[in-house]
């Protein structure tokens, strides 16, 4: 035996002391890799829908529906399946109503607990025993345990769950056990969770969605443009705090930032109401129903505007800094004929929808005025000391990444930067060049400066990476020739309007560039997928999120409301469980108050994307390597000990 191989053995001999418990560990291991792999969930572009996301996280993208139909098929009504249902999703606010309606509070305990328990054995039965009661409430993890594990056999099962019941309810208990179970349920329907990126913007819960993320069991992120904007932002770049706000004023959601974070938005407000008039600011109407009154109305318009031309010229700023970003193109300030009221874009002149710039200099276009300059060091300042928005950053860091390979599935949220041809289009990044999987790579360590490095230059370059993968054309999580933020406010010429794609979202479909991509990975052979989010799959035009035979699944479906008229959906959840890959596509939800009213659910349309001849088991999975590495490392030590090599410590 080599003497490094001894010396490890040596420290494994430290956690299993003994034959016995060396023994017992091994066998546990062996027994967890035959059981069937965990289901895992594959959620993109959330946008802020906290709603919709929380109930899709509730029912399991369906499979509480789907458990509950196996289970009870025509021995329950369907009233009663939804009843049940719902009581999952949201046991405490079901559990309050029907007190209110029933006379007989301790009949409806004893049959819930019924169907309960018979939901829980049936969705833990893939676990081991251990991670079920894990998973359990410490408060009522023993009494659970006993009634999810208890034998059929038993005879008098039923005299022993009424005296659970009987004393659950005499004591005041029941209905924190019921939910319990529910949120038991809740927790094992879905084992890992992946969220492919873009969990910032649009919607009105952002915040909330990671609140709920940090609590989750099991998740990572890979991140979207989007989130990585709002990376830059907590870290400190200008440029993508006023993205940030500006797109919060644009869809009526500034209180995420002043009420979710506490950021302080008077000293920008009394700016914008003093500098702009509402009635001046058509090109910044906002762009979502909201319940505002004409005045608060008119502030968040005045602020959208204000923000946005500080927007365009920080970013020149940027631009003219970094020259090798190759977005001099993206420079328009200076090209306005302020006395005409028109822009000169490649040679021809536009009118401008809106001529009014008191804060620009034309002389010195990009220069922000004082109080525009001391705005953004008041906005920096409280970013920066944000500490929940710090929180949830470092969360994101932590949990997350600019792609991911798990279980045989690559997982980014944009693409990869491709030429014409097909092959890996080369990219310059502070001197110099990557493509494919280098770019990812070097773009995510930028990122993780930006937040950590020591040197104050290198922390700076990766604040403006931040920003630079928020809207360059090179930038796989972006992946369009530009982001025509400024023509989509001040001119009407569609033209102007047009993001042209990559190629690489032309090349969905060719085989042989979807497979360059995977083996650029690592990633060979028939359980090699990407899966994609970014650009919403129009599903309403007949468009199939399902691309080059199965190897590629686009999941954005619109879970953003921004999206679903162009979608015809809202969202889509791909399932990847032991018997093989299915894509959950969803319709809109209405609120939560509705489903707990009506019981209605989010209707999930199924498409199996690709089903297994042998069913998946804990072994044939990334962990399962893991754990077949300690299985082995287990019976050399076992040997160690058995030839003398290493003393048991009795």
């Amino acid at each position: 035996m080599k003497q490094l191989e001894k010396k490890y053995l040596a420290r494994l001999s430290e956690l299993y002391p003994t034959i016995a418990e060396a023994s017992t560990e091994l066998i546990n291991l062996q027994a967890i890799l035959s059981l069937p792999k965990g289901t895992e969930h594959f959620l993109s572009d959330i946008h802020g829908e906290y709603e919709a996301f929380s109930h899709v996280l509730k029912n399991g993208s369906g499979s509480v529906r789907r458990k509950i139909e196996e289970i009870f098929g025509k021995t329950l009504s369907n009233s009663d399946k939804r009843s049940l249902a719902t009581l999952i999703y949201y046991p405490k606010e079901k559990i309050d109503r029907v007190s209110k309606e029933l006379d007989n509070m301790e009949e409806w305990y004893k049959i819930t607990l019924y169907r309960l328990v018979t939901v829980s054995r049936n969705v833990g039965s893939k676990y081991t025993r251990s991670k079920v009661r894990k998973a359990m409430p410490k408060e009522f993890a023993y009494i659970i345990d006993e009634l999810i594990n208890e034998s059929s056999e038993i005879g008098d099962k039923e005299s022993y769950y009424d005296a659970i019941i009987d004393t659950m309810v005499r004591i005041g208990r029941a209905r924190e056990f019921i939910i319990a179970l529910c949120e038991l349920i809740q927790r094992l329907v879905v084992d890992h969770l992946h969220i492919v990126g873009d969990i910032f913007d649009r919607g009105p819960g952002s915040h909330i969605v990671m609140d709920k993320l940090m609590e989750y069991h099991s998740v990572d992120v890979q991140w979207g443009n989007h989130d990585v904007l709002w990376m830059g932002a907590a870290a400190g770049q200008k440029a993508c705090i006023a993205n940030v706000i500006r797109i919060c004023a644009r869809y009526a959601n500034l209180d995420i930032l002043e009420d979710g974070y506490g950021i302080n938005l008077l000293p920008l407000a009394s700016f914008a109401h003093n500098m702009y008039r509402a009635e001046e600011c058509g090109c910044f109407k906002i762009n979502r129903k909201v319940s505002y009154n004409s005045a608060e109305m008119d502030l968040d318009i005045e602020m959208h505007k204000a923000i946005s031309i500080i927007q365009f010229k920080l970013e020149g700023q940027i631009i003219n800094e970094n020259p090798e970003f190759g977005l001099e193109h993206r420079n328009l300030l200076h090209l306005i004929d302020f006395e005409k009221g028109t822009i000169c874009i490649d040679g021809k002149d536009y009118q401008l929808q809106d001529t009014f710039f008191p804060t620009i200099n034309p002389k010195d276009p990009y220069a922000l005025s004082e109080q525009e300059a001391d705005i953004m060091d008041r906005l920096q300042q409280a970013f920066l000391h944000c500490e929940k928005m710090q929180t949830h950053m470092r969360f994101l860091i932590n949990k997350g990444s600019l792609y991911k390979i798990h279980n045989g599935n690559l997982l980014y949220h944009g693409c990869i930067p491709l030429n014409t041809d097909g092959s890996f289009k080369t990219v310059r990044i502070y001197g110099k060049e990557y493509q494919g999987k280098e770019l990812y790579k070097v773009l995510e360590s930028y990122v993780r400066k930006g937040f950590f490095a020591l040197d104050p230059a290198e922390r700076e370059r990766g604040k403006d990476i931040m920003w630079y993968i928020w809207l360059s054309p090179d930038s796989p999580l972006f992946g369009k020739d530009r982001m025509a933020t400024f023509e989509r406010y001040f001119l009407t010429e569609k033209e102007l309007h047009n993001e042209k794609k990559n190629p690489y979202f032309m090349m969905l479909e060719e085989e042989e560039v979807i497979d360059r991509i995977l083996k650029e990975f690592g990633l060979e052979g028939e359980e090699a997928h990407i899966v994609n989010g970014h650009v919403p799959v129009k599903y309403k035009d007949g468009e199939s999120p399902i691309k080059c035979n199965g190897k590629v699944v686009v999941i954005d479906g619109g879970f953003s409301k921004a999206f679903q008229k162009q979608t015809g959906i809202a969202g889509y959840t791909l399932i990847y469980n032991s018997y093989g890959l299915i894509l959950a596509a969803h319709e809109s939800f209405e609120s939560m108050e509705a489903a707990i009213e009506n019981e209605s659910d989010i209707f999930s349309q199924s498409t199996v994307v690709k089903r297994v001849l042998k069913r998946k088991r804990v072994e044939d999975t990334d962990t399962g390597k893991v754990l077949s590495e300690r299985v082995s490392d287990l019976e050399k030590l076992l040997a160690a000990y058995r030839d003398g090599i290493i003393t048991e410590k009795m």
